[in-house]
């Protein structure tokens, strides 16, 4: 076993590939045609996004789309980056709104929490070092 590709269900696919390019720097791999799902570079695991059209279609009993919710879902996506502050800046300048500024954790990483504009929770942080 070995994990494969985390999916997003957002409200506009092509969106949120956009704005993962401009605030964490990734490359787009792929849009379908359709417009409803698409995948980013990010290295041995896949990151990817679905319109919320296909998770009803997938969902017979519904799911919790992060853009309407009140309060980021409980699950993050983790981004490792050498320089928090400053990625922390430049996802906010392409329009995500900040949960927690860039703080010194005791452990010795440097973490912040950021909301995307689809609703997405990102935790942005330095590598752990052992």
């Amino acid at each position: 076993m070995k994990f494969g590709y985390t999916i997003v269900y957002v409200p506009d696919v092509a969106a949120s590939l956009t704005f993962f390019e401009q605030a964490f720097g990734f490359s787009r791999r792929f849009l379908h045609e359709s417009g409803t799902y698409g995948e980013l570079e990010s290295g041995a695991t896949t990151l990817a996004f679905a319109a919320h059209e296909l998770a009803a279609m997938n969902f017979a009993s519904g799911h919790v789309a992060a853009h309407s919710s009140p309060q980021p879902l409980g699950i993050e996506l983790g981004l490792v980056t050498d320089d928090v502050p400053a990625a922390h800046a430049k996802a906010l300048a392409q329009g995500a709104s900040e949960l927690s500024a860039p703080s010194a954790k005791p452990w010795g990483q440097t973490v912040s929490y950021l909301r995307c504009p689809d609703g997405t929770l990102v935790e942005l942080c330095t590598p752990i070092h052992p």
